[in-house]
């Protein structure tokens, strides 16, 4: 994109996402990262996404104190630093706009930047006092305006959210303080952390003051900092978008070099539950049905955004592969193939492709639904491929017979064949030119077929021409009648062995169909498994770091309290990993199952499939 859209429009104090953008995000299939920035109107969030983008201009700038930012604008650009992926920034609107005057307003673009992000900055000026901590406001009320699960108990919250929150970095903008506590150097990292301390009280104050803090630390990991001086004097801020580097203090820029380079360094891929990567299609798709729950009236629920992006992708994934196959085997195959084998070739390399964009395209088919829709849907293709080569194989072959037994059919028509020695000659004639049909290739798979049938209708010809020739004896007859029946067994005989081979082919495609489809299945289970233990693992060493802190910092009743969720984490990911051969397995007997429907040359085997993949995997 050569400059930043809007995304989501805020008109009149309601939300709509912009169809142009969705249309562009749509068209983007790379894995994207998702920067948002948030904080304060006026404070330079939008200089900061200029500079990840790599440009001076972009993003509205402004030197008044109106707000520029209205909604939320998206700036895609190629990640600097991660091959095939998108830089998605999304700059929003300041918050605690007077001119606005809706506060309910900024929750849902706050609650948007964290659902959308991978990674949050929240940009502020000053330090991190108390001041800006209530400020953030926003973060304390998280929980009203976005659910994890459609029944998500109370006691969940933490860990819930930590697992699908994005990482946090605090940009602090016209620092002014020295990085020490009680006269020893800090890091902004350090500095952070030292602001979020709670107190050990428990009045009113006490829990008003720890409120904002408890939400930063338990529903974003990890977190970050960054300090940065003012950028140049007043005269020189009003015109930022004009100037160069060299134009701004030489602190401030090292300090948004160092700022940028963590960002393509550490902000993570977007991704899912169970570590789903996502597109800018996906991207789309998700802001669309935040939105229109945010519209509705309704909270926007991360569980149920997946279920439903789940149906839409996974139909979509069906699709594209659909259209791969169709379009591989379209530029590959040349029409009558020579054998079935040739045609399965092809098939096997273009379904095997098709498979892969589906999986790699899919998620949470729980049941296998989807999958196997695919597997019927790309073997109705292929069967209507075969068809079309055996009528191309029949079509050819008739031509092919029509110019090749054409001297004979003349030599039929005017009588040549109905004298004395005709039937010798006509048998001879008869044999050169089936002799030469067989040496022909572009015959396809029906060659034997079409000749047994085009055989079949001149027998009684034979018969006559026999009957006419008057130089063979009543004995010679009876043995020419013995030998044309052996002859039309034989070719009878070639014309079954040539579909038997056919048919065996077929077969054997319908099981290499299901294996593949399996191999692929079990693969990208153990990926997911991979990733929810991860996952676990992840939200569990967070929440020990947390107690950890607590203890350090005397609260030992809160830190004991949180044992009881860090065994829930821990029972969670045991779990996980027990089940993983039960829920393979049962993948295994679902598609074997049902896939014997349509793929009936798998079932004599489906039974002992199981045990190969699951030994295979463990």
């Amino acid at each position: 994109m050569d400059s930043p859209m809007c995304l989501v429009e805020n008109a009149d104090g309601e939300l709509h996402v912009v169809p142009g953008a969705i249309e562009y995000l749509m068209g983007l299939n790379q894995q994207v990262v998702v920067v948002a920035v948030v904080g304060l109107y006026r404070t330079g969030k939008s200089y900061l996404m200029n500079k990840l983008a790599g440009k001076r201009q972009g993003f509205a700038l402004g030197a008044t104190i109106q707000s520029k930012t209205k909604g939320i604008w998206m700036w895609c650009v190629p990640h600097p630093e991660k091959r095939d992926h998108t830089l998605v920034l999304l700059d929003t609107e300041g918050l605690g706009d007077v001119e606005k005057g809706d506060e309910k307003n900024d929750n849902w673009i706050f609650s948007l930047a964290v659902l959308l992000s991978s990674t949050l900055v929240y940009n502020s000026m000053g330090t991190i006092d108390n001041n800006a901590l209530e400020k953030l406001h926003y973060v304390t009320e998280l929980t009203e305006h976005i659910k994890v699960k459609s029944n998500q108990r109370d006691g969940e919250e933490s860990s819930e959210y930590l697992r699908y929150f994005p990482s946090f970095v605090w940009t602090v903008r016209d620092f002014t303080l020295t990085l020490e506590v009680d006269g020893r150097p800090i890091t902004a990292n350090e500095y952070l952390e030292n602001a979020l301390k709670l107190r050990t009280g428990h009045s009113k104050k006490d829990q008003a003051y720890n409120l904002p803090r408890s939400c930063l630390r338990n529903y974003f990991s990890p977190r970050w900092c960054f300090v940065f001086e003012r950028p140049a004097s007043g005269d020189k801020m009003r015109r930022m978008e004009e100037l160069t580097d060299a134009d701004l203090e030489p602190a401030f820029v090292e300090q948004a070099k160092e700022f940028c380079d963590h960002v393509f360094n550490e902000a993570k891929t977007k991704t899912l539950k169970q570590g789903l990567k996502v597109t800018g299609r996906l991207l789309g798709n998700l802001a669309e049905t935040y939105v229109s729950a945010i519209r509705s009236g309704q909270i926007p629920c991360l569980d149920n955004a997946v279920l439903a992006l789940a149906q839409i992708e996974n139909s979509s994934a069906i699709e594209r592969a659909r259209a791969h196959y169709q379009k591989g085997m379209a530029d590959w195959v040349a029409y009558p193939t020579e054998t079935q084998e040739e045609l399965s070739e092809v098939h096997a390399v273009m379904e095997k492709e098709a498979v892969a964009i589906f999986i790699n395209n899919s998620f949470k088919d729980e049941d296998q639904k989807y999958q196997l829709e695919l597997m019927k849907v790309l073997q109705e293709e292929y069967e209507k491929i075969c068809e079309r080569n055996y009528k191309e194989s029949q079509k050819a072959c008739e031509s092919k017979i029509q110019c090749i037994f054409a001297p004979l059919e003349e030599k039929i028509r005017d009588g040549s064949y109905m004298t004395p020695g005709g039937y010798k000659e006509y048998c001879n004639d008869l044999k050169l030119a089936t002799s030469e049909y067989r040496s022909e290739g572009g015959r396809g798979v029906k060659a034997e077929e079409v000749l047994n049938e085009y055989l079949g209708r001149k027998a009684s010809i034979g018969e006559a021409i026999l009957s006419a020739d008057q130089s063979l004896t009543e004995a010679e007859q009876r043995a020419e009648v013995e030998q044309v029946k052996r002859e039309a067994s034989e070719r009878e005989n070639r014309a079954m062995e040539e579909q038997l081979v056919v048919q065996e082919r077929l077969r054997a495609d319908q099981q290499r169909t299901y294996e593949e489809n399996v191999n692929q299945l079990m693969e990208r289970m153990e990926r997911d498994s991979r990733n929810a233990i991860a996952e676990h693992d992840r939200v569990l060493q967070a929440r020990l770091k947390e107690q950890n802190d607590l203890l350090r910092q005397g609260f030992d009743d809160r830190a004991h309290q949180m044992q009881r969720e860090i065994d829930t984490l821990k029972g969670a990911k045991a779990q996980e990993e027990e089940k993983k051969p039960s829920f393979m397995s049962t993948a295994l007997d679902t598609v074997g199952t049902a896939a014997a429907l349509f793929l009936p040359g798998i079932l004599p085997k489906v039974g002992g499939m199981a045990v190969k993949w699951l030994s295979k995997w463990f």
